[in-house]
């Protein structure tokens, strides 16, 4: 029996600045593309780039949102981010607290608010 695809997701980027993190952060949340976002302190990431081997320190922002909203999400990433190749990833939520998802579910959807 297959397993049926996570309705929830957490969708991550990074960027090279708190400031740039926050924004992305603020931007999501705002348009309802994802319920809550958390920036995380620097990190180092290591990386091959243009033909050579790059450190840079950077801010990580993990995303909550529906799987559904994903395409949406990655477009405002896209379109918000100033890196050529911005890393966005996603990585099912497979389980997690019921109440916590139905507000994840709550806040992600466009009729919130209204």
């Amino acid at each position: 029996m297959a397993t049926p695809p996570a309705a929830w997701l957490t969708v991550q980027t990074t960027t090279d600045s708190e400031e740039k993190a926050r924004a992305l952060a603020r931007g999501a949340v705002e348009a309802r593309l994802a319920a809550c976002a958390q920036v995380s302190a620097p990190v180092t990431s290591v990386y091959h780039w243009q033909n050579a081997v790059e450190t840079a320190e950077e801010w990580q922002v993990l995303f909550k949102t529906r799987a559904e909203r994903y395409d949406e999400l990655e477009e405002h990433l896209r379109a918000a981010h100033d890196y050529d190749t911005p890393e966005i990833i996603a990585t099912p939520i497979v389980r997690g607290s019921a109440r916590y998802l139905a507000w994840v579910t709550d806040q992600t959807s466009s009729a919130v608010g209204l």
